[in-house]
């Protein structure tokens, strides 16, 4: 879509510098003196958008130039951005002056001025997801929002069941099988096809649902770590909603990567990462309940939900979202850095951002697609695709060859990925871009695994 299109007004700023995008904020406080030395200037962002997000995936001048907003990996052709993001140079900036300012107003900012920072960074995510600020917690990361909505569901024992997919993030599926131990709830693993389409994933998962009436709870990723298969969360929050049953939804790795909005997955429960896609600060990630949808999760243990007093009782409680996770004391500067991340990231654009990385990542998968000797994962449609892909080669599946596959890219041909693993297929090499990631990073990738095919031992 256009810049200036009725949909790009709907999902809010998108084309704005960083003074006019936080203009509304305290940061660190007008107490606390907020120098020009916080400031980012609307000089330092890219210049606004005014093209087809499709048509400018291919422009290597204009992501050269969001390029020089970022430091890069010395030596290497670092494919490998899957595991975190790095910050935008106006962002890391702003980050290290917040991070100074913290350090030097101590426990005074923390008590005193931290509050409105803290919430105006919570209603930027809310934002940017299309949610009420009521819906939202800031988190240290989806992994902890996602274990906390596991473990703190009411009501498993032994008769019930959780549902969870060989795609789903293996740090979750241990806390399902905990589940199973601790509680005596039985755990239904759903395999997908190593390479699939979204009616397939639709059909597996309405089967699932329907042939295991004990199913309370479901765990579903919006874009798999895996292989970037991006699964259609509304079409299986439907059916789970017809049948009864509790839906998480992982969407770790999809915020930043994919352009959407809360109300298109259409669930109740979803956990998302800041610091992966958005360019946050390490350390950061939200929890999104949907209003009256609270109750089945429990508050954090020793949390309790708000006492609310009406006419008619003294003990009426209001659930919480923030009450249903608990972070202890973290890092403040790296919180209140959140509005500066996000300005950076809509000013560069998630409908652009995501077109880009689709581009790469085909740019790649194409070049093998239906060749013998190299397994590509994940989707069969570019419907369901990410700018996240994954391979291996053909009949070599196990840990021990995907280990060797990503030291041989790493070592012969200075091109840097990860292993992955827990698919039912067997292990994989992922490849993870950057906006800024050139062609040729992509095509030296494309070089070193037809030499690898051709000499695969």
């Amino acid at each position: 879509m256009s810049a200036g299109s009725p949909e790009s007004s709907r999902r809010g700023p998108n084309r704005r510098g960083v003074v006019q995008g936080l203009a509304g904020a305290s940061l660190l406080g007008a107490a606390a003196g907020a120098t020009a030395s916080l400031d980012l200037l609307a000089a330092d962002m890219p210049a606004p958008i005014e093209i087809e997000p499709g048509a400018l995936a291919a422009d290597e001048a204009h992501w050269a130039r969001v390029g020089r907003y970022f430091a890069r990996t010395e030596g290497i052709v670092n494919l490998e951005h899957g595991y975190w993001g790095r910050m935008a140079n106006p962002v890391l900036q702003r980050y290290q002056a917040a991070l100074a300012r913290v350090n030097q107003d101590n426990s005074f900012y923390a008590r005193r001025l931290y509050g409105p920072d803290y919430q105006y960074a919570r209603e930027r995510v809310a934002r940017l997801l299309g949610a009420d600020v009521e819906e939202v917690a800031l988190t240290r990361n989806a992994t902890e929002a996602v274990h906390n909505l596991i473990r703190q569901y009411r009501g498993l024992g032994p008769g019930d069941a959780v549902l969870l997919a060989d795609v789903d993030y293996p740090a979750f599926k241990r806390t399902l099988s905990w589940l199973e131990q601790g509680r005596g709830v039985r755990v239904i693993t759903l395999e997908l096809p190593p390479r699939t389409d979204a009616a397939t994933i639709e059909g597996l998962y309405a089967d699932a649902f329907e042939q295991n009436p004990e199913l309370k709870l479901a765990l579903v990723t919006h874009a798999s770590n895996q292989h970037g298969l991006v699964l259609p969360i509304a079409a299986i929050a439907a059916h789970a909603e017809r049948r009864g049953v509790h839906l998480i939804c992982d969407a770790a790795q999809s915020l930043g990567l994919l352009d959407f909005r809360i109300d298109d997955l259409g669930v109740d429960w979803a956990a998302f990462n800041l610091h992966k896609w958005i360019g946050a600060p390490l350390g950061l990630g939200a929890l999104y309940m949907r209003k009256g949808s609270l109750a089945p999760i429990a508050p954090y243990p020793g949390e309790r939900d708000p006492v609310t007093p009406d006419a008619i009782t003294s003990d009426a409680v209001t659930p919480d979202v923030q009450k249903r996770v608990h972070t202890g004391t973290w890092d403040f500067a790296a919180a209140i850095t959140i509005p500066a991340a996000l300005d950076f990231h809509e000013a560069v654009g998630g409908a652009a951002k995501e077109a880009r990385l689709r581009h790469l990542r085909a740019r790649w998968t194409s070049a093998f697609d239906g060749l013998d000797g190299l397994e590509i994962l994940g989707a069969r449609e570019e419907a369901d695709w990410s700018g996240m892909g994954a391979f291996r080669l053909a009949g070599r599946a196990t840990p021990e060859d995907s280990q060797a596959l990503q030291r041989r890219l790493q070592n012969e041909f200075g091109i840097f990925t990860v292993s992955r693993y827990g698919l039912a297929s067997g292990a994989c090499v992922r490849v993870t871009p950057q906006v800024y990631t050139s062609v040729d990073e992509i095509d030296a990738l494309v070089a070193a695994l037809r030499t690898i095919v051709a000499s695969p031992s």
